[in-house]
């Protein structure tokens, strides 16, 4: 197999998530997995596609507008700070045919390894979050704890988090369907080291991950979408109707 680790672009929210969308749907070379890194052109906030807008409102300032839904589930996610990075692995592939939790899994293990190399003191949650952890916690808690769909508020299983603190650095939603699995991804970047080497940890991930996928990298280059049916759905992904579905 190869995966394809794709260049680094910007763009705003429904920008960003259609390009995601668009690798899982339109990719020209399908029988690939494909990665890529990506940059917000300013403030931002995704959150889980069955999520109640009415909740998504309370958790980001009163004046956001570079908000979109994501196709994956999960919770808030202010892209603010964040290092974001999504993964396409094909249909018939072993991580497609995975329990969700194992594909999780993987794929952090991969991230861990590259947080550890630069010395970041990683490790994936090995418990589920409980129900007491689903509630709201007083400010004086911390950055781990907080209210459930809301990430980076608390770790969930297989989250990646610091050793001893246990606060959460990565966290990531899926969706699969006849084409295959998206993965979502996001870093926060105040969890890890000052002096760590973003563009290493994007070496070493996509290393890590292609070895965990039994894959050869490619730098194919950006592939070259419809431009009708890009519009279209970066359109579609700006509209009320899609932020506020729920």
């Amino acid at each position: 197999m190869i995966l394809d680790v794709l260049p680094v672009r910007t763009g705003n929210a429904p920008e960003n998530m259609a390009h995601d969308f668009l690798l899982l749907q339109r990719y020209p070379r399908p029988a690939g997995a494909r990665f890529r890194h990506y940059l917000w052109r300013g403030p931002a906030w995704t959150f889980g596609y069955s999520q109640k807008i009415a909740f998504v409102r309370t958790q980001m300032p009163a004046d956001a507008r570079d908000l979109c839904r994501r196709t994956t589930g999960g919770g808030v996610v202010d892209h603010t700070d964040d290092w974001t990075y999504a993964l396409v692995v094909p249909r018939g592939h072993a991580l497609y045919e995975a329990r969700a939790t194992e594909s999780y899994r993987i794929v952090h293990e991969a991230l861990t390894s590259a947080l550890v190399a630069q010395g970041v003191p990683a490790e994936l949650e090995k418990r589920a979050a409980t129900a007491d952890e689903s509630e709201p916690a007083s400010p004086a808690a911390g950055p781990t704890a907080g209210p459930a769909g809301v990430c980076f508020h608390r770790a969930e299983i297989f989250d990646v988090v610091h050793r001893s603190s246990r606060e959460k650095i990565a966290g990531a939603a899926q969706k699969r369907n006849k084409n295959g699995l998206l993965l979502q991804g996001s870093i926060w970047k105040p969890s890890c080291a000052a002096t760590l080497d973003w563009e290493r940890l994007h070496d070493d991930f996509t290393t890590a991950l292609a070895a965990a996928l039994a894959a050869e990298i490619e730098h194919p280059g950006w592939p070259e979408f419809g431009y009708d049916e890009e519009q279209a759905l970066i359109d579609q992904y700006s509209t009320t109707e899609w932020v506020e579905y729920r």
